[in-house]
Parts: C-alpha cells; sequence; structure tokens
C-alpha cells in the first residue's frame, strides 16, 4: 500500500488508521499469524495500532496482548495468566529513559556508577532470561535514545557522570546480549532519534500528559522499524534488487551521450553521487541481496555503461541482465523465472514513475519514489526491504549460488535427455538431522521459502532447537554440491512419530534446486530414518497458501503416496506405506 511505503506521511497514517486498516484486511491477501505482546514502560497504544498496519502490509497479521502501563517487568518475571495463556512468537519490550531506575548522579562516586549500570542491566537481563524461559520466543528490546538534556555539556557523552555516557554504556551492554543471541534484536531507538532529531524525538508535554516516550509524529517511524524486525524474522523481506541504468547508476543516457559523456566517477558532484549510490548497491550483495538489471537499452550501450573504469558495479555483479526494449514488468517477470523467486520478491529501482508505477501493477513488485539521486541511498535504507536480522554463510555467497543457476539452466538446453543432464550435473548430497550449527539457517529457510513449503509452518530457532530435542521427532537437513558449485543448505524436514506413523509436519525447499531430484533424496532419507524408530507409515499433509501451488500435487505420482482426504479449503492429506521402499534417488549422490 502507497501510503504505508517509505517515506511515509505519519499525519495521515495516525489520522486514517482505522480506513488503512480495513482496506488491508479486505484486499483477501493470504498472511501469516503471529503473536506479539508489547511489555510497555510507556504508552504504547498508538505505536501498537500503526504497527498492525505496516505488519498487514508485509503478510503478517498480528494478534496482540498488551501489558498494563509500566508493568512490562512485572509482566516479564512473574507468572501472568493471560500472558501465559497468550503464549506469545514475539516479545517486543518497550522502554526509555524514564525506566532507569537508578541514573547516575554528579555527586556519585565512579563505583557506585557503575554499580547502577550493572543494576540496570542486571533488571533488564533477568526480564529477558525469564520471557525466553517461560516462552522461547523472540524478544525485541529498545535500546536508549540520548537524553534530551546535558547537564555537563559536551562532556556528558565521556564524563562518567554523565547521563549521555550512562546511557552509551548500557546501550552497548545490550548491543552485547543481543550478538551471544540469535533470537533477541534490538530496536534501535538511539539512531531512529537521531534520524528524526532529538528536539524533535521529545515532546515532554506529551509525556507529562499522556505518558509517551516520544512525540505523537515519531510514533509511525517506531512503529515501521519495529514491522521492519518482525517482517524479516518470518522471512518477509526482498530478495533482488532490479535497476534501471540510464539515470538511476549513472547520470546521462548512454545511447546518447556516449560512455564517456556519462556521469559516474569522482568528477563532479553528480558523478560522485552515482558512484556511491553503485557502492551502495554493490554492498547488498554481502548480505546476500541479489542483483539484477532491467533497462530499455540495447545490450552493447548497457554493458558499455557498466565497463565505465569509475563505475562500481560491473556486468559480473549481476544474475540476471536484461536491456531490450520489452515492457520492464516482462522482463522482471523473465528474470524472476530465471533465478526462481517470485516478482514481489523483486525492488525495482527506476528514476522514470511511469516505469515504476507500470512494473509495480503488473508484477507486484516494490517499486519505491526514489525522488532526485542524492535521496536513492536514503529512500532505499529507510524503506528496510532487506533488513538483517542474522548474516549466514549462505546469505554471503547467495549471487555466486544463482549465477550458478544460471550456468545449470544453460547447460540443460545442450541436451536432450532431463537425466543424463542431471548426471553432467555431478551432484552430491549431505541429509543429516538438525545440527545446532545450522539452526539459524534452517529457521531462515522455513521463513523464506514460500512455494516450495507443504504445510507453510514458520519457526524460530528455539522451534527448531524444539524439535531436534525432541526424541520423537525425525528432523533432517539437506544440502546439495554439483560441479558449479555449493548450494548449501537447501532442504527442511520433520515429522512427528506417534506409534506406526510419521506425521511429516515441515517440509520445504529453495526453489533454486527446483527438478533436481533433492526431494528424492529427501524421501530416501525420511524413510531411513523412520524405519529405525519402527515406522511403517509416513502421512504428509499439502496446506495451501497463495504461493505454494506449485506443491499441490506433490505427494501424488512419483512419490507414491495415497490421497486420503480433501477439505473444502484444498487441504489434503497423503500416507505412504514404507513396508519394502526402494531408494528413488537416481541421479544425486549421498552420505552413507
Amino acid at each position: 500500500m502507497k501510503e504505508l511505503e517509505y517515506p511515509f506521511d505519519s499525519a495521515y497514517i495516525l489520522k486514517k488508521r482505522k480506513k488503512i486498516r480495513r482496506e488491508l484486511l479486505s484486499d483477501g491477501r493470504d498472511r501469516i499469524k503471529k503473536k506479539i505482546a508489547i511489555l510497555c514502560g510507556a504508552t504504547a497504544d498508538d505505536i501498537i495500532s500503526c504497527a498492525e498496519l505496516f505488519l498487514l502490509d508485509n503478510g503478517i497479521e498480528p494478534q496482540v496482548y498488551k501489558s498494563e502501563y509500566d508493568m512490562y517487568y512485572e509482566d516479564a518475571v512473574f507468572s501472568n495468566k493471560e500472558l501465559d495463556e497468550f503464549r506469545p512468537d514475539v516479545v517486543y519490550i518497550h522502554t526509555s529513559l524514564r525506566n532507569l531506575k537508578s541514573p547516575p548522579k554528579v555527586s556519585d562516586s565512579g563505583q557506585l556508577i557503575q554499580d547502577k549500570l550493572e543494576s540496570e542491566y542486571s533488571r533488564f537481563l533477568q526480564m529477558w532470561e525469564r520471557l525466553y524461559e517461560r516462552f522461547g520466543c523472540v524478544i525485541i528490546q529498545d535500546n536508549f535514545a540520548l537524553p534530551f538534556y546535558r547537564l555537563l555539556g559536551n562532556s556528558d557523552a565521556y564524563d562518567v557522570h554523565g547521563l549521555t555516557s550512562f546511557v552509551s554504556r548500557l546501550n552497548e551492554k545490550f548491543y552485547s546480549f543481543a550478538g551471544s543471541r540469535n533470537d533477541f534484536f534490538i530496536l534501535d531507538v538511539n539512531y531512529l532519534s537521531a534520524c528524526f532529531g532529538l528536539d524533535k524525538w521529545y515532546d515532554l508535554s506529551f509525556w507529562y500528559l499522556y505518558k509517551y516516550a516520544q512525540s505523537l509524529s515519531a510514533v509511525p517511524s517506531l512503529a515501521f522499524e519495529l514491522s521492519k524486525i518482525i517482517k524479516a524474522i518470518y522471512g518477509k523481506n526482498k530478495k533482488c534488487i532490479a535497476l534501471d541504468l540510464d539515470n538511476t547508476l549513472w547520470g546521462g543516457i548512454v545511447g546518447d551521450d556516449g560512455v564517456e559523456g556519462i556521469k559516474i566517477g569522482h568528477e563532479d558532484a553528480q558523478s560522485e553521487s552515482y558512484y556511491e549510490f553503485q557502492s551502495y548497491v554493490k554492498a547488498h550483495k554481502d548480505i546476500g541481496v541479489i542483483l539484477s538489471v532491467i533497462s530499455k537499452n540495447e545490450e552493447e550501450n548497457a554493458m558499455a555503461g557498466l565497463a565505465h573504469p569509475e563505475g562500481a558495479l560491473k556486468y559480473d555483479d549481476f544474475v540476471t541482465f536484461k536491456a531490450n526494449w520489452q515492457p520492464k514488468s516482462e522482463n522482471l517477470v523473465s528474470s524472476a523465472e530465471m533465478i526462481g523467486i517470485l516478482p514481489d520478491s523483486f525492488v525495482f529501482v527506476d528514476d522514470n514513475p511511469a516505469e515504476r508505477e507500470e512494473v509495480s501493477k503488473q508484477t507486484g513488485a516494490a517499486a519505491p519514489d526514489i525522488g532526485e539521486v542524492t535521496d536513492y541511498i536514503k529512500v532505499l535504507d529507510r524503506s528496510g526491504f532487506f533488513e538483517v536480522t542474522r548474516l549466514s554463510s549462505d546469505d554471503l555467497k547467495r549471487n555466486d549460488m544463482y549465477k550458478a543457476n544460471a550456468k545449470r539452466s544453460q547447460l540443460q538446453s545442450t541436451f536432450a535427455d532431463y537425466g543424463e543432464y542431471l548426471d553432467s550435473l555431478e551432484m552430491s548430497a549431505v541429509v543429516r538431522p538438525f545440527e545446532k550449527l545450522y539452526y539459524e539457517r534452517i529457521s531462515q529457510l522455513t521463513n523464506k521459502s514460500n512455494q516450495f513449503n507443504l504445510t507453510t509452518l514458520r519457526c524460530t530457532v528455539g522451534d527448531i532447537a524444539a524439535f531436534a530435542d525432541d526424541d520423537s521427532y525425525v528432523t533432517l537437513y539437506g544440502s546439495l554440491n554439483d560441479k558449479f558449485g555449493d548450494n548449501g543448505i537447501v532442504s527442511i524436514a520433520a515429522g512427528k512419530v506417534t506409534g506406526d506413523t510419521l506425521d511429516i509436519t515441515l517440509w520445504l525447499m529453495s526453489c533454486r534446486v527446483l527438478k533436481r531430484d533433492m526431494e528424492l533424496v529427501m524421501l530416501d532419507k525420511m524413510v531411513s530414518f523412520a524405519s529405525s524408530k519402527g515406522v511403517r507409515y509416513l502421512k504428509g499433509r499439502y496446506l495451501p497458501s497463495a504461493k505454494n501451488k506449485m506443491v499441490k500435487d506433490f505427494y501424488d505420482g512419483t512419490l507414491g503416496f495415497e490421497k486420503i482426504s480433501e477439505g473444502e479449503n484444498g487441504e489434503r492429506e497423503y500416507i505412504l506405506d514404507i513396508t519394502g521402499y526402494k531408494n528413488k534417488n537416481t541421479h544425486i549422490k549421498t552420505e552413507e
């Protein structure tokens, strides 16, 4: 929804939030449902209502529990029947400087101030550990904005007696804890308030009257940041930046101005602004974002522009390259098919508003209003399309993986027999029970895989650990290698053993290895592990969603399951008798 895209109109959102909510809930989209508990050290009703809008817009329908005002500590540490029954998936702790119990005083000794610092941190640590013990949930914690006054002036930042110094050191302790956990996240109020401006962030009249920790105008921005973290946790990030070239990656039109005439590099202000934007885009490769070119251009001219010696981006940085005169929406859909992701996983960056509208309406891709070149980085960065929660080794090499996929596609076209093509890939797979080293990646896959996901189950790292620790479960992760490279962990399966039946509750696969027979490897191993637990039957389920129609008939045919039921909403149940089962995989070498 355009009204909720950055840069948004905060006053409009606050005024029209009920109308926006009605429109979102009536748009017919398929959304995942998550329980979010907000433990408040300040008034949070408006934060909740605005965050709901941003979450709905990102495909998440929240159910919310809110603590009573300033009862955040009690709700976190002590038993609370309502919260206990709610069983949150996410707990957000909304606190501020107003919630510090023992801020430093100029008359305090250095040791006393250190003791106060440790006491404040211990109080928060107690809350976090108790919440993990009770719910095993994700926790999002506000850090602290800088104070709106400095008693010691500039030395407040470094003198041990300064509140600014105290806050900075307490924030550092929060960051250290976040670095030690993969299910704990900081909502960076400190950065957000700096962007907003402290004078605009604080509204003392609203604190005295209504106990708002920030100004009312800042509420939508805070809610937006909260929604960015939650949608990233549950796999709602975008995956690819598709870029126009002329007047987007460089100034000017390469076909008219020639390579020597385009603006890129360090010669003048305009050239430098495009160079910095190219550098910013290129850095996204390091966090696993796929890069693509979609330009109305002659291919020869487009490639010449990217070969400019002063440019930061080069042809090899892109997984797909579409420079022609076809509609850009068609090129984006074609690129999505080549990469193996959905068109709505793209962020389309183009200086032309007409092109942005055409692509957005035809494909569902995000097409932000990027403004002038000096605004490009700010708009993309603040939009949070690629919010990072944790970086995995697979994220760091994702572009290389998709480039290798393009090579596989080219190789496939040279074979008449598909089996021969599969053999030519020289594939090898490793399939093992869930291992702690890969819990983060496994959780990430459950939240990112939408098309090949039979039950649409989304799992936190805690959920994955619980499956692995439960002896009644069979858990499997599968990685795949071939002569073009390592695909990493590409498939996940888990099921609960009850009597002689394994009920498969989770089975998904990355779309970048579709039609490579990895599903047969997973089934063979699942049967092997299940048999060792005395299982005779595998029971599989397909739960339909807006994006997983491609696996509607997955259990039918090749896998040999028998359909035993089909519901009115399209859900299906299947069963397979594994007595005398013979392995189905013939093209992939597997670890014994």
